[in-house]
């Protein structure tokens, strides 16, 4: 059940629980994905990996999308965790999303190569074959998309991949979030898309859950466009609808 209170600039809307909020962003990538496709062949999606994601992730096996037809991409990567991390993004998704369903094509970025810089050329490379088409991001407690931390995040940036390191907000949200125990193993560096490169998205799809997110929510639609708070870039994009549950709209 949607609320009351139903904001634009960007398009917010608010649902009752995560798992309503969830459905609900499932459902319009659902539909994003079957208009899409009546012009194209396939379509170049791009996936967020973080706890924040579950309930919409999950909400996906209820909806008959055509994964054959999309090729699938994540927007970040941990530098130096072990392969089999479960804190690695590319193994989250590949146990919630991308072996569950026949997809199209599946491109990982890998975090841990000899040569980083060679590793952000060539996945950047792929996105001249596939322009992005859609995205399906969070927000971070800090205001960063992907791993844009105010520090690094550039909303001109000439780079499409780079690698960062991340801030101490970014690094205890993971803390926070419960995928590390303690803030010293969570890793100092990664690999991400900028910002840029995922504004180019037709659509963006933004699942912001929690109380912990509700200040990040606030500076998104109030605050400054200005990369102090990254999010904020969200509102100057026509295509992203901003999915909350009530515990990250309270301040709103």
């Amino acid at each position: 059940m949607l609320l009351e209170k139903d904001l634009t600039s960007p398009e917010v809307r608010i649902y009752e629980s995560r798992k309503l909020m969830g459905k609900a962003a499932a459902r319009r990538l659902a539909l994003e994905i079957d208009v899409l496709l009546k012009d194209k062949d396939s379509i170049n999606v791009i996936f967020a990996a973080a706890p924040s994601q579950n309930e919409f992730l999950e909400a996906l096996f209820y909806e008959n999308i055509k994964w054959e037809q999309v090729n699938a991409f994540h927007m970040d990567e941990y530098i130096g965790l072990d392969e089999n991390a479960p804190q690695r993004f590319g193994n989250f998704l590949k146990e919630r999303l991308f072996n569950r369903f026949n997809f199209k094509s599946v491109h990982y970025l890998d975090g841990n190569v000899g040569d980083i810089a060679s590793e952000c050329i060539r996945y950047a490379a792929l996105f001249d074959i596939y322009p992005v088409d859609i995205v399906c991001m969070g927000i971070g407690e800090n205001g960063h998309l992907a791993f844009n931390d105010p520090p690094v995040a550039n909303f001109n940036d000439p780079e499409m991949v780079k690698v960062v390191t991340l801030d101490l907000p970014c690094r205890q949200q993971q803390v926070n979030d419960g995928c590390f125990t303690r803030l010293e193993d969570v890793p100092e560096q990664a690999v991400t898309l900028t910002i840029p490169l995922l504004m180019s998205a037709k659509t963006i799809n933004c699942v912001v859950p929690g109380a912990a997110k509700a200040q990040a929510v606030l500076n998104t639609l109030t605050k400054p466009i200005c990369s102090d708070f990254p999010s904020t870039v969200l509102r100057g994009h026509p295509g992203v609808v901003l999915f909350l549950d009530k515990e990250s709209s309270r301040y709103i």
